[in-house]
């Protein structure tokens, strides 16, 4: 069964080919994907690798935890899941009570 690892640490210039280049030295890379910012689609500096099978997956990290990748030392783990976080409060559309300063005294 493939088993998903966390990558960070990555160079804002590494591409998902590069990644999956270079963690294709410890096994078969099912996937590997670069995390971007939505508004400016540059990089985030982390991503995710697939590896096809576990024993693949702990070589992986054997191989490339704490080194050296385009300029950057990497940081590599299995990946955890995603969890739930609450709702994220929109600024753009109220929510909020306070409109304006003070209540209207004068002195």
């Amino acid at each position: 069964m493939a088993k998903k690892l966390y990558v960070g640490g990555l160079s804002y210039s590494t591409t998902e080919d590069s990644l999956k280049d270079a963690f294709a030295q410890a096994g078969t890379v099912e996937s590997a994907t670069i995390i971007l910012d939505k508004m400016s689609g540059r990089s985030k500096g982390f991503g995710f690798v697939e590896m096809a099978t576990d024993e693949e997956a702990e070589k992986a990290i054997e191989m490339w935890n704490g080194k050296e990748f385009e300029g950057r030392n990497l940081t590599v783990n299995e990946a955890r899941p995603m969890e739930a976080r609450p709702p994220r409060r929109d600024f753009n559309r109220g929510g909020g009570g306070g409109r304006g300063f003070g209540g209207g005294q004068r002195w």
